[in-house]
């Protein structure tokens, strides 16, 4: 074996091999965990890497298999934790498995996105997972070029490149909108963010409108910013829809970190929830449990989408089949805002 394959700065797997007494070709088998290696050898192998300080050239390995260890997952933001916790479930299993992932962050911006798949195409990972299912065209050809399986979780409403692990946002939309509309509020509003660079948001926001439409109720009045969704938005957004539509018996916000602020300005300004003014938002947070009245929302599982996004990648790695498209539901809560 060419030791360069091996090498670690100074250190290589020849002088590995010399000070543990055996083969180069066996010293790679330890690293590779081979199962034809007696535990005595093993064990003479991994006292030198330690007294060598030696570590594994993982870039050469890929160069030898096309693929590394490297697992890319592609998220819109660490503030929202929304997406933190489908990270977690998909690097503890990567981690398992012995990948490693490598995040990037789109700040929901879809040339962002791009750049950012076009810069970790040289890395060779082994796997993609990103969020939602719209991207630029150039991002989708690239993902669709990639020898290695793509995952876009957080959403199933529309044409995977791939593979899609998530839930109806739209569904989600109309669940909100039956239950407010079926519990006889009539004057409905909406506060949201940045809806031309949230778009699972406004997904959710076209099926709140339809379930609305079908029960002969138009949407009286909404608000939206171009900023990233937060208790402080909301609550001004909040203030800002019921000055000019104060006569709003229900207000459905993008997300629970919206809804959370709205709740703060009605206790602020004296408005009694649920009966002058019905809140309710999206993803089931736990700071819509810690607040006073428990938010009306519904819990989207992200740290379930994470384990599985991963689980589909290594199994497609294995030679299994996943399913294509999979929808794990939501959970409706009903709290006490609404």
């Amino acid at each position: 074996m060419d030791e360069r394959q091996e090498s670690s700065g100074d250190v290589t797997l020849s002088e590995v091999a010399r000070l543990a007494g055996v083969s180069g070709m066996t010293v790679s088998r330890v690293l590779h965990d081979h199962v034809n290696v007696s535990e005595e050898t093993r064990a003479k192998v991994q006292a030198a890497v330690a007294a060598l300080g030696y570590v594994p050239n993982r870039l050469a390995g890929a160069l030898a298999t096309a693929r590394t260890r490297l697992m890319v997952v592609i998220i819109p933001s660490l503030g929202n934790i929304v997406f933190p916790e489908v990270l977690r479930g998909a690097n503890e299993r990567f981690e398992a498995a012995g990948y490693q992932a490598v995040i990037g962050v789109s700040d929901y911006d879809l040339a962002k996105e791009e750049q950012l798949i076009a810069a970790m195409q040289s890395w060779r990972p082994s796997g993609w997972i990103l969020a939602g299912l719209e991207h630029t065209p150039r991002a989708r050809q690239m993902l669709r070029e990639v020898r290695s399986p793509v995952v876009e979780v957080m959403d199933i409403d529309g044409e995977p490149i791939d593979m899609a692990v998530g839930f109806s946002n739209v569904a989600a939309g109309r669940d909100i909108g039956k239950f407010l509309a079926d519990s006889g509020r009539r004057r409905i509003g909406y506060v949201g963010g940045n809806l031309e660079r949230d778009l699972r948001a406004g997904k959710r926001l076209e099926g709140f409108v339809q379930a609305l439409s079908e029960r002969g109720i138009a949407l009286q009045g909404r608000f939206t910013a171009d900023q990233p969704s937060s208790l402080l938005l909301g609550r001004s957004g909040l203030a800002q829809l019921l000055a000019r539509h104060p006569d709003l018996d229900a207000v459905y916000f993008s997300n629970d970190d919206m809804a959370v602020g709205g709740l703060m300005h009605c206790m602020a300004a004296g408005i009694s929830v649920p009966d002058q003014l019905a809140l309710a938002g999206f993803n089931g947070l736990e700071i819509g449990e810690a607040v006073p009245l428990r938010l009306t929302t519904i819990k989207s599982p992200r740290y379930r989408i994470g384990q599985l996004a991963a689980d589909h990648i290594l199994a497609r790695l294995a030679g299994q089949t996943p399913p294509l498209r999979e929808d794990i539901g939501l959970e409706f809560i009903a709290g006490q805002t609404a």
